[in-house]
């Protein structure tokens, strides 16, 4: 009865959403969530170091042992897809950097996982993080419930 601590990240630059689950005989309990916000006219190389710190502090406070984080769409907008990726790289960076393994799933393999439709809406992930998390409330804002569900994805992906 091995119990793994998952840290969720949805990542973006002006809000990337975590999320820290323990997983325990396939029943997911929530420990931390949040999100990370940046100032929205501030230089990205800044916005990069406190998304990367944040990371930084959230491990240290939570120790967990994975990370899981959503992989980026096409998105219509480069220049917004290329700052999450940036967002991506920092927290990936902080999470190697704590000796964590790193996992990456699509916005579509999380909503496939969490609520056995690939296409499911916003709503129903959220409900989904919900109800496997034994909330009373779907978490807010919705980076922070969107990265729960990639915790939960990886948790049940894994099989661990």
């Amino acid at each position: 009865m091995k119990t793994v601590r998952i840290l969720g990240i949805d990542p973006g630059t002006g809000i990337l959403g975590f999320g820290v689950i323990d997983f325990t005989n396939n029943k997911a309990r929530l420990i931390d969530a949040g999100v990370v916000r940046t100032k929205v006219h501030q230089a990205l190389d800044e916005r990069l170091v406190e998304i990367y710190e944040a990371v930084q502090e959230i491990i240290a406070a939570n120790h967990p042992t994975m990370m899981s984080i959503e992989q980026l769409f096409f998105s219509r907008n480069v220049t917004t897809a290329i700052s999450v990726s940036h967002a991506r790289g920092v927290a990936m960076l902080a999470g190697k950097q704590a000796g964590l393994s790193i996992a990456e799933y699509t916005p579509m393999q999380i909503k496939q996982t969490v609520t056995g439709y690939g296409k499911a809406d916003k709503k129903q992930v959220q409900e989904m993080v919900r109800v496997t998390l034994g909330l009373t409330e779907v978490p807010k804002p919705d980076d922070c419930a969107d990265a729960l569900a990639a915790a939960i994805t990886h948790a049940l992906m894994a099989r661990i």
